[in-house]
């Protein structure tokens, strides 16, 4: 009997210390997204939900080329936790309902595969995963988190209470609309994603988002201070537009170039860098 006794008491320990250890292992995933430190040190210089709303209702205001529809925003940290989600409209369902979630993807996407001397957009991915291309298969190597991204009240989407905040949403997406987010020493803090386009809608917004962006306890709290990329004109992590009439990307990294106008979808795009040109990296 004593035996037994003591054998129960190790096993609740055992069953006490593996509780212990596995809400702190997703302490991380249950954060609100407020104010407090979640993930590494470049969170803090992230944006607010007032800060990121601001700045996607003034990207989409513009003419981005495409249909003018309302979008939805999401910023990941550097460790793919979702700190805050906003949209365009008056209310929640203005927008593509989808794109709630594949806005969360790009951010992921652009997060995961951008680094602090290289950033990659997830336009930059497009032609890379296509059969027979260098990334093939990409797409399908981190499925979304389904758990964080479809819980909660629906209500709540897209406000401070978004049921997706403070978890890892997961997820790659390789057309344009995600953009990683650096701060004034060039360190990826992070990324925001946009959806609710056209892609290439997507890619123009969610470029001016980060340049509007302003955040943190940065000297000018800029969060574009965006390293080399691949795009051949630019040089940073715009979409590149040359895929040929045989679908051949001559840099490797080209995106299709999508309705409305073809000629004014590539204008606005290869603008970019001069209507919003990112922050200039000081040696």
């Amino acid at each position: 009997m004593t035996h037994l006794v003591a054998s129960g008491r190790r096993v609740a320990s055992v069953v006490v210390m593996a509780m212990t250890l596995a809400v702190a292992a997703c302490s991380d995933d249950e954060e609100d997204g407020g104010s407090a430190a979640v993930g590494p040190d470049g969170s803090p210089n992230l944006p607010t939900h007032d800060q990121l709303k601001a700045a996607l209702d003034q990207a989409q205001a513009e003419d981005n080329k495409g249909f003018g529809l309302d979008m939805w925003a999401t910023v990941v940290d550097r460790s793919g936790i979702v700190r805050t989600i906003a949209f365009t409209g008056t209310k929640e369902d203005d927008q593509w309902p989808a794109s709630r979630v594949i806005s969360a993807q790009k951010a992921n996407t652009a997060n995961s595969l951008s680094l602090t001397g290289l950033a990659l957009s997830t336009a930059n991915l497009y032609t890379a995963v296509q059969p027979g291309g260098s990334l093939f298969g990409l797409q399908e190597s981190n499925p979304v988190n389904t758990d964080a991204a479809y819980g909660g009240n629906a209500d709540d989407y897209g406000t401070v209470n978004d049921f997706m905040i403070g978890k890892r949403i997961g997820g790659v997406n390789v057309f344009g609309g995600g953009v990683a987010l650096y701060d004034a020493s060039g360190t990826v803090i992070g990324a925001v994603g946009v959806s609710g386009d056209t892609s290439c809608a997507d890619h123009s917004i969610a470029w001016k988002v980060r340049d509007y962006l302003r955040t943190g306890p940065n000297s000018d709290g800029a969060v574009d201070y965006v390293p080399s990329g691949v795009d051949p004109l630019d040089g940073h992590d715009n979409i590149v537009f040359d895929i040929d009439a045989n679908g051949v990307s001559s840099s490797g990294w080209g995106h299709p170039v999508c309705p409305l106008v073809a000629s004014e979808v590539i204008a606005e795009a290869q603008a970019l860098p001069t209507t919003n040109p990112v922050s200039t990296l000081t040696p």
